[in-house]
């Protein structure tokens, strides 16, 4: 995907750029490339359900195993199909406005900043916790279609909440940069399935948070 230079120097996505007619179409790719990103990490909780239910709901397995999918991604398209117009938003503001486009480098490095320091929190370790525990464990999970699309929608919200940060990066950055969408379709990967997901979600976080500094360093002109 091609960009557009700003005033500055900085080259921002088209990706969020309005065309005649495509705002909605914009908007599904998006939500499906959201999508495209969290299978790495749903793949794993679908398979602790399976397991949670199978002994009574052998015979039900693979339909209620897709709605827990379907309840999933149905909460990411939502999320996805409203956060498209912000994004669609903010390049229009930049695009018009030459003093806004020469802060937008300065601004991407402070939400990569924020976004890694997000990483450190202990909201965000209880937000891991609860994406990666059991199904069932704090509550009865039953083997019916209602439960399990109620189960989908949890997992949804849960991972929307811990993903914000990444979230943040994409919106600013474009998400149709390929490169950033596989940074964070990694990042999200290793703290999900890593056999320690705290200590990997950290570990990036610092990383990130390093590369947020130097995004503003640059920006400023001091490097």
């Amino acid at each position: 995907m091609g960009g557009m230079t700003m005033p500055g120097g900085w080259t921002m996505s088209m990706a969020w750029m309005r065309m005649p007619g495509q705002t909605w179409a914009g908007a599904g790719m998006w939500s499906a490339m959201m999508v495209a990103m969290m299978l790495p990490s749903l793949a794993p909780m679908l398979s602790r359900y399976r397991e949670a239910i199978n002994a009574t709901a052998e015979e039900r397995l693979g339909r209620l195993t897709g709605l827990v999918a379907l309840g999933y991604f149905f909460v990411w398209t939502v999320f996805g199909m409203a956060v498209f117009p912000v994004g669609v938003s903010l390049a229009t503001i930049a695009m018009q406005h030459p003093l806004v486009a020469r802060a937008v480098p300065i601004a991407v490095g402070a939400v990569v900043l924020i976004a890694g320091s997000f990483q450190l929190t202990a909201w965000k370790a209880r937000q891991l916790a609860c994406c990666r525990e059991p199904p069932g464990r704090a509550r009865t999970l039953s083997a019916d279609a209602g439960a399990a699309w109620r189960h989908g929608v949890r997992l949804g919200l849960l991972c929307a909440c811990s993903c914000a940060n990444w979230m943040a990066m994409l919106l600013v950055i474009g998400v149709m940069d390929v490169r950033a969408m596989a940074v964070v379709t990694a990042a999200i990967t290793v703290e999900r399935l890593a056999p320690e997901g705290t200590g990997a979600a950290r570990a990036i976080g610092a990383v990130t948070v390093g590369s947020g500094v130097l995004v503003i360093v640059r920006a400023a002109g001091v490097l």
